[in-house]
């Protein structure tokens, strides 16, 4: 089964996308600068990455918790 049926998996894919622009984007800003297009998306992701990463960090640990013990 894919990730695009699977809900559990398609979050854990949202997730890890994000945290890995955000990362990305740290470490190479000017990689991530146009914010149109293909890599506007991973602008985006990004973005989200940065603004919400409180929640973004509560989502990875309780991604990290179910996929440990369930």
């Amino acid at each position: 089964m894919s990730a695009l049926f699977n809900f559990h998996s398609f979050l854990t894919v949202i997730l890890l996308g994000i945290c890995a622009c955000t990362y990305f984007k740290m470490q190479f800003p000017a990689v991530l600068e146009q914010r149109t297009g293909f890599r506007g998306f991973f602008w985006k992701a990004a973005r989200i990455g940065e603004r919400l990463s409180p929640w973004v960090s509560v989502g990875c640990f309780m991604m990290g918790v179910s996929i440990i013990f369930f």
